[in-house]
């Protein structure tokens, strides 16, 4: 898949960031059926203030929203704090709506934000403990003590407890994260498909299989289901549980893969000091949308950005470097000789060099070769530079090339 950008490479900005720590949570102190009722009640001061701002013809400023409603939340015994969270929460919110021209929002999901006036994090014993109204509650980590050791020390800003479907109880902690990745010594690109994402580094080509059109059946699955049944699968709470459970699972089945594919390439790339490279398809639905409705329909769980998105908090987490390349012809020159590529179906060939490879190859070679050019200082002192012109009109590399030697007999790993 290809996207056009207007720029010809960016990195991922060294600097400060935030992690979330999200863990699954367990009462020590206090009942889930009392939790339950003080964010219900949350839920519904929030949503009052969205519909009443809803309706305003200008959004107040944060000063006057505290004029409006804070002696109301008092009122209702909501601790100071919590009532700055509370109507700044549903500020931002109606601020966004209104922006990108939605409906007015409907809060469903039980959860509410406390700064660290009305909680306290304790990493060592696993222990948050939140202040609700007039009601204490202390909730356990349910995470390893290994990742919760990486968050000692660090700087958190608020904390959010919310309740699922299923009764359980989770806990979201942003903590302050300073990316300074490493000078990276190799390259690992990919190319990103909806079957297939494959990675270069050099020398051999990987495939790894998606989860991309798994989770694209579930969701025309649930679509079938919904016209098969027209409109009586809204009144019938079986029907209505049946397609909400196949859009979950789809969506489920997305989350799931991302971020385990993003943890498995950031360790394999900090283990052999490499930079990732990506495509930037900044654009690459709405030129998809423009060209194909079938296409931008595979496209909605094709989730590139999500992906791309866990690869970069993971490279943040672990220090290590991302680039983004200019996705232009990079499926449709030859890396051996730079001339244009002809296709038989997914099989690249190129009439000049002899060159044959598979789409994707072609593509991840290309994205290297790009990376190349673009960070070749840092790769000088290891005797590795981009492919000249004139290495490409003789059809090969330089000798003192070797990483990119791969072009004319790279392997399967």
């Amino acid at each position: 898949m290809r996207g056009k950008t207007t720029h010809a490479y960016w990195v991922v900005p060294r600097g400060e960031y935030m992690l979330t720590l999200k863990a699954r949570g367990e009462l020590v102190e206090g009942s889930l059926e009392e939790l339950r009722e003080e964010l219900y009640i949350t839920r519904r001061a929030i949503q009052y203030i969205i519909d009443v701002l809803w309706e305003l013809d200008k959004i107040p400023t944060i000063n006057q929203v505290h004029q409006m409603f804070y002696k109301l939340l008092r009122k209702q015994e909501f601790r100071a704090h919590q009532c700055k969270q509370i109507y700044k929460y549903a500020l931002g919110i109606v601020k966004s709506a209104k922006k990108n021209n939605g409906k007015k929002p409907i809060l469903k999901k039980l959860s509410t934000r406390l700064d660290k006036y009305d909680a306290r994090v304790d990493l060592e014993n696993q222990l948050v403990i939140v202040k609700l109204r007039n009601k204490v509650f202390k909730i356990k980590l349910l995470h390893s003590k290994e990742y919760i050791r990486k968050f000692l020390g660090r700087k958190w800003y608020e904390v959010t407890v919310s309740i699922d479907r299923n009764g359980r109880v989770w806990i979201a902690i942003p903590f302050k994260w300073m990316y300074e990745p490493y000078k990276p010594r190799r390259i690992m690109s990919l190319d990103i498909n909806l079957k297939k994402v494959v990675i270069y580094n050099g020398r051999s080509v990987r495939r790894i299989n998606t989860r991309f059109s798994e989770a694209l059946y579930l969701k025309h699955l649930a679509e079938n289901t919904q016209k098969r049944h027209s409109y009586a699968w809204r009144r019938n709470g079986k029907w209505l549980e049946i397609i909400r459970a196949l859009h979950r699972r789809s969506k489920n089945i997305v989350v799931d893969w991302c971020w385990k594919f993003a943890k498995y390439i950031v360790l394999k790339a900090r283990k052999t000091r490499s930079a990732i490279v990506l495509e930037d398809l900044e654009k690459l639905w709405f030129n998809a949308s423009q060209r194909s409705p079938s296409l931008a329909d595979r496209l909605s769980r094709f989730a590139y950005r999500k992906l791309q998105h866990t690869i970069i908090t993971k490279a943040i987490e672990y220090n290590v470097p991302v680039l983004f390349i200019n996705p232009r012809n990079t499926s449709s020159t030859c890396p051996r000789c730079g001339n244009k590529l002809s296709y038989n179906h997914r099989l690249a060939i190129c009439r000049n060099c002899g060159f044959v490879a598979d789409r994707d190859t072609a593509g991840a070679m290309n994205i290297y070769l790009k990376a190349i050019q673009t960070i070749a200082p840092c790769l000088r002192s290891r005797g590795t530079h981009p492919m000249t012109n004139e290495t490409r009109a003789k059809g090969g590399p330089h000798k003192n090339e070797p990483m990119i030697a791969y072009i004319h007999s790279y392997k399967n790993i």
